[in-house]
């Protein structure tokens, strides 16, 4: 027998159990909504902010660095789905933020994820993803078969949408898929003022080194002139680790205004929208840049303004490139590399003028993932060398671009791997 002076512990703790249990076969109540412009509606648990956003839903491979993809400025516009189901279990920290202008957000509208973010697990951990992203506006939904998205968006394109968090559960889903029909999407959209700097500033933060963080590049052989449509942090620091001083100037800086700071180089940085709607102020600017006959070297959004500017065109992809696995072929070394790439516009290969070099290719689906001008040290590549997330195959091209420097003042030239 149970002695007497323990039954009311007992009775309380029974108590308690009931109290605390969940009803039996208890279903979590839904908070999130992904609505797509053709109606369909997918249901999940509402993270990070609270509120609604439009944008168009695309999908990433990597497996890493979902912190980095999150503050990637050229992702303005969109809702990222991540393949990888575990996103969240390292946390956040100030270090993985690519976002170069703090002042501005990233842009990112949303984040569709597979299960739910669990504690961070990590010594770099500093804030758990939940609040991280309540803090940046960002709205997020999980539980969903983000495999069955991924193969939507494959077969039919990335789709326009509204996702939705609400606490309460309660929607207004014509509304919301109201809200999705009528957004035009990405196409003739220039997003590039959403996140580029509002001034000039300077830049000496090289790449992270393993305990010791982010040294100073205290002796710059070069000057380098960055314009920023949507800068990522990384491509600063791969220049300044490659020896240049960086002053970053906004993107509508014109060359008069870019060539008075007597730079070695420019270069036209990534960044998000309808390439063929930033050109319209930027292609002019970057063919006096041309003609000046400094090394012009640019990347993602940078390529495509330069492809605008030699006379290609640029297309709107079905699915578009984003993740850190995307094999590409270098035409000037005959080697392939493992890239990082965020793209749904591309250069069209087929409208490269006669003097424009095509110079790689993406081994997925041929698209034109680099050009050069034959006769004069510009190129440019769609995909991101500096990785941040990905792989770190492709970072000889900035030795490539300091390379164009040293020879313009007589130097000779670096090994580039």
């Amino acid at each position: 027998m149970r002695p007497r002076r323990l039954e009311p512990i007992m009775t309380a703790i029974t108590q308690s159990i009931r109290r605390s249990a969940p009803a039996p076969w208890a279903e979590p109540l839904m908070t999130a909504r992904l609505v797509l412009a053709d109606g369909t509606v997918i249901t999940g648990r509402g993270l990070g902010a609270v509120g609604s956003a439009v944008g168009e839903v695309c999908f990433n491979t990597a497996m890493t660095g979902y912190q980095e993809i999150l503050t990637d400025p050229s992702y303005a516009g969109q809702i990222i789905t991540f393949t990888f189901p575990h996103i969240g279990n390292v946390g956040t920290n100030p270090e993985d933020t690519e976002t170069s202008n703090l002042a501005m957000r990233s842009g990112v509208r949303g984040c569709v994820l597979r299960a739910d973010i669990t504690s961070p697990s990590n010594y770099r951990a500093v804030e758990h993803l939940d609040a991280w992203l309540k803090a940046r506006g960002i709205i997020a939904i999980c539980g969903v078969d983000t495999r069955a998205l991924t193969a939507r968006i494959r077969a039919q394109g990335m789709p326009n949408a509204v996702i939705a968090h609400e606490p309460s559960g309660v929607f207004d889903i014509e509304k919301l898929k109201a809200e999705a029909r009528a957004w035009p999407g990405l196409v003739g959209l220039d997003l590039v003022p959403e996140v580029t700097t509002g001034q000039s500033y300077t830049w000496d933060e090289m790449r992270w080194v393993w305990g010791k963080g982010y040294p100073r590049q205290l002796n710059p052989e070069f000057h380098v002139v960055a314009v920023d449509y949507g800068l990522k942090r990384n491509i600063l620091r791969s220049l300044a680790s490659a020896g240049c001083r960086v002053t970053v100037v906004p993107a509508t800086t014109t060359a008069e205004e870019i060539l008075e700071r007597k730079p070695d180089g420019v270069f036209l940085s990534n960044g998000p929208g309808d390439p063929a709607a930033t050109g319209k102020y930027a292609v002019p600017e970057i063919q006096r840049l041309i003609d000046s006959g400094l090394p012009l070297f640019g990347i993602c959004l940078g390529h495509q303004l330069l492809g605008l500017a030699v006379g290609a065109r640029t297309v709107k992809m079905h699915q578009g490139h984003h993740g850190a696995n995307h094999p590409v072929k270098d035409f000037t070394t005959g080697k392939v590399e493992i890239t990082s790439m965020n793209h749904g516009f591309a250069v069209d290969r087929d409208t490269l003028p006669t003097d424009v070099e095509e110079t790689h290719i993406s081994l997925f689906d041929g698209s034109n993932c680099g050009l050069r001008l034959k006769g004069r040290p510009v190129f440019s590549v769609q995909y991101h060398p500096e990785a941040s997330p990905g792989p770190q195959d492709s970072h000889y091209l900035f030795i490539r671009f300091v390379n164009m420097m040293r020879e313009r003042k007589g130097l000779p030239p670096l090994k580039e791997r």
